[in-house]
């Protein structure tokens, strides 16, 4: 959805077109519920969804195709209105499942690190290199996703492997159970 917005929010900076504003404003109301709806559970969200953003959804893609018929497909409007309706299945699946977000963004911003590093990457050594360098960046990344410092985090975990630390207990390990409290209590 992001990017459908960001389509016509630049029609709007050079245009300011009515009807890329009005696109802009219905996009915003989405997105303002999901803002009230964060940290709900994936059922919650998906009820609020279904009762507050299909109805919104379902108005607008009525709406911006009875706009996109009145425009030439070789405006930056049109083109701006087709991109998203091109693209609506993919556009509105987070309706129907609360644990997809609006947009990709934050899969984005979490991939930006390895994009600017992908030179790097090709000097890895090896296929095998590659894999170990993908899976710990996933851990890092995942790491920080709970609220943890990465770096603290991998010694920690290296500290408590090296101790000893069972091999059937390594779950108490994982980014999401990691107590760091604990850190050094094995």
């Amino acid at each position: 959805m992001a990017h459908a917005r960001r389509k016509l929010f630049e029609v709007f900076e050079t245009t300011k077109s009515p009807i890329a504003e009005e696109a802009l404003r219905r996009i915003q109301e989405l997105y303002a519920i999901e803002a009230d709806i964060k940290g709900r559970t994936a059922d919650q969200r998906w009820m609020q969804r279904q009762t507050r953003s299909k109805p919104l959804l379902d108005a607008y893609h009525v709406w911006a195709i009875a706009q996109r018929r009145r425009l030439s497909g070789k405006t930056p409007l049109g083109k701006a209105l087709q991109y998203g309706l091109s693209r609506w299945d993919a556009l509105t699946r987070y309706i129907d499942d609360g644990r997809l977000s609006i947009d990709n963004n934050l899969a984005e911003r979490l991939l930006r690190g390895i994009a600017v590093t992908r030179k790097n990457f090709l000097f890895l050594g090896s296929d095998s290199g590659g894999d170990r360098a993908a899976i710990l960046y996933t851990v890092i990344e995942t790491a920080k996703l709970n609220g943890l410092d990465p770096e603290a985090y991998l010694a920690s975990v290296l500290d408590r492997l090296a101790r000893g630390h069972p091999n059937n207990r390594l779950e108490e390990l994982l980014p999401w159970n990691f107590m760091p409290s604990l850190a050094l209590a094995a």
